[in-house]
């Protein structure tokens, strides 16, 4: 199967030049699953996913699975997906991260909880030279929020580390489960995405200014904003 070709965006976003750069995916929802999709049709080849969940009717309504999928582990259904609309290869880790596995230089943080998030933060992310970005997501049925920071960098650290809250705070239906729009999550990932296009261009010199810290959506009425930790 021949690879995606790229050229229609090489000019914004050149993966011949973001080369072998490792990104780490860690959780496959509804954001996730976008995310890794949306890597992969950048271009970019060294893509490590993380989830040890399975696919369910429920999911296919907000995620990038299909019916087909339902039963099968995330990520194996996520791997066959890339392959089959990029032609590219990823490489998937069927198991619970919990900051002791080594990651690499981009880090998408997107668990289910507030929980583990803090847990791979404090283990395997804060102060650890070797990530230079971390993206973390948050969203609600009408909002989102999108976090990129450089864990090593004091003031950006003190800043996230401001955001944190307990599951508890987190938005949920009246069943209990937690609200997942999947337009919302469209966005979100989207945005996502572009936060890591964005911190790529101004490493190599294709873009000015500088990265927002924090970016703030919300959809009903639209609004947004950003803000710097630095």
């Amino acid at each position: 199967m021949n690879q995606i070709d790229t050229t229609r965006h090489a000019s914004v976003f050149s993966a011949q030049l973001f080369g072998n750069r490792r990104v780490d995916v860690i959780g496959a929802g509804a954001t996730g699953s976008r995310i890794v999709l949306a890597l992969a049709k950048l271009g970019i080849e060294n893509i490590h996913v993380w989830d040890f969940d399975t696919v369910e009717e429920h999911n296919i309504a907000n995620q990038a699975y299909t019916l087909s999928d339902i039963g099968r582990a995330k990520v194996d259904a996520l791997k066959d997906l890339v392959k089959r609309s990029t032609g590219l290869d990823i490489t998937t880790h069927s198991e619970k991260v919990d900051g002791t596995q080594e990651l690499g230089e981009v880090v998408f943080l997107l668990t289910d909880t507030m929980a583990s998030r803090k847990e791979i933060w404090q283990k395997g992310l804060r102060y650890k030279s070797r990530t230079k970005l971390m993206i973390e997501t948050r969203m609600g049925v009408d909002e989102g929020r999108v976090y990129s920071i450089n864990p090593i960098k004091p003031a950006q650290v003190t800043g996230w580390e401001s955001t944190l809250y307990d599951d508890a705070a987190s938005e949920s239906s009246a069943c209990g489960a937690r609200i997942s729009v999947g337009p919302t999550a469209e966005i979100v990932s989207g945005t996502a995405v572009w936060q890591l296009m964005r911190w790529f261009g101004l490493q190599n010199g294709k873009t000015t200014g500088s990265l927002a810290h924090e970016v703030i959506f919300l959809l009903n009425p639209h609004t947004s904003l950003t803000r710097d930790f630095t």
